[in-house]
């Protein structure tokens, strides 16, 4: 263990406030994105499980989460708590997340910009001395893209100079798009002094790897930014699994078999012609809508499934118009172990619904653990990485 570490903060009371972490040795990476759902949490729960290979202590904390949960009355981003769910990271959850933006939060600053400035920056340091006490690396967790915060003062690009760390941005894949977005992150980074040491480009499409990887690399090469990795898209990370399509088109249960709620929905079908038809185009993963007076259709999603294999091909039901099936067509379907959803919605609707999802990793993901882990190692330069931190 380093024998330069600084006390433990938290063991004396009514400490004065805080302008800096007083932790300056823990090795710390930033990783940024340059939008919303780019594959940023994606990138830290694989970093982090890489790292954990690297390092015995590893930390965690993303300073400002917009999406929150509570837990033991606290508001704890949702990134932290899967995080500490997967990996027991061994600190406590609410110095894992430090601030939640709520509503009310920008006009709660606005009215007293200056004595809350002074509280979030005290909170956020003492969070990060705490989840890096006696820690190897801890790795920061940033909320969108460089300049998200700035309205409360709080940037991703001056959280990360306030910690001391440098940065790591992800983009989606592309090559002339996203090196313009990184090249406008950077410069917020750079105007705070912080070092953009990498980028990540997410969501390749497998045949676009390796032509990304070139003229991307020299289009970042020319803004002193290396490109230390190309993610190829996994569709398996996208796919919503049944309760999470629930939830999104705000459906209810008809019949829910033990251990399905988790199905992986990989195709989505709309049931409008005829139920031959149908039956003929089902392939595996295929979430079948259809209207909920359909007796049809149903039937022959009870064919398939009753056919070998014909199980793996529908993984559900969703009947629209908010019409229940008959109370014969149900215990069969039931029977046939085929989840049913019933919604208000018509087809349309609930399939654009589905197909607009943003999916977002859950701590019951396990399926998607062991992919997610394995891309980083296979496709990030771990070592150029760590070596630049």
């Amino acid at each position: 263990m380093p024998t330069d570490l600084p006390a433990n903060p938290f063991s004396a009371p009514a400490l004065p406030l805080q302008a800096a972490p007083t932790n300056r040795v823990t090795k710390r990476l930033f990783v940024a994105a340059t939008r919303m759902n780019d594959g940023k949490t994606t990138t830290c729960l694989g970093l982090y499980a890489a790292m954990r290979a690297m390092y015995p202590r590893v930390g965690f904390i993303k300073p400002i989460g917009q999406r929150f949960v509570e837990v033991r009355g606290q508001k704890i981003d949702e990134d932290s708590v899967l995080l500490d769910t997967l990996f027991d990271v061994h600190v406590p959850i609410e110095s894992m997340s430090p601030v939640a933006v709520d509503g009310t939060f920008t006009r709660r600053f606005l009215t007293a910009p200056g004595p809350m400035l002074a509280e979030l920056t005290d909170r956020i340091c003492r969070a990060f001395d705490r989840v890096s006490w006696e820690k190897d690396f801890t790795l920061i967790e940033g909320t969108g893209h460089a300049g998200v915060g700035s309205v409360f003062e709080l940037s991703n690009a001056r959280v990360a100079k306030l910690l001391g760390a440098k940065a790591l941005l992800v983009s989606p894949g592309g090559i002339g798009r996203p090196i313009d977005e990184i090249a406008l992150n950077k410069a917020l980074f750079d105007k705070e002094g912080v070092e953009v040491v990498g980028v990540i480009l997410n969501k390749v499409e497998e045949d676009k790897v390796e032509q990304i990887r070139d003229f991307a690399g020299r289009g970042l090469a020319r803004f002193g930014v290396p490109l230390l990795g190309v993610l190829p898209r996994q569709n398996l990370l996208s796919s919503p699994n049944l309760s999470q399509v629930v939830e999104e088109i705000g459906g209810r249960w008809v019949s829910l078999p033990a251990g399905q709620a988790l199905r992986r929905v990989r195709h989505v079908m709309v049931g409008a012609g005829t139920a031959r038809g149908v039956a003929g185009s089902l392939r595996p993963g295929t979430l079948l809508i259809t209207p909920g007076d359909r007796d049809d259709i149903m039937a022959a999603a009870l064919a398939g499934a009753g056919e070998r294999r014909g199980r793996d091909r529908i993984v559900g039901l969703v009947l629209t118009d908010g019409i229940a099936p008959p109370a014969g067509l149900a215990a069969q379907l039931a029977a046939a172990d085929i989840p049913v959803i019933t919604a208000e919605a018509e087809c349309y609707t609930i399939t654009s619904r589905i197909h607009g999802m943003t999916v977002k990793t859950s701590p019951q993901d396990t399926d998607k653990f062991p992919v997610i882990k394995q891309l980083i190692l296979e496709h990030v330069d771990l070592g150029r990485l760590l070596g630049a931190v």
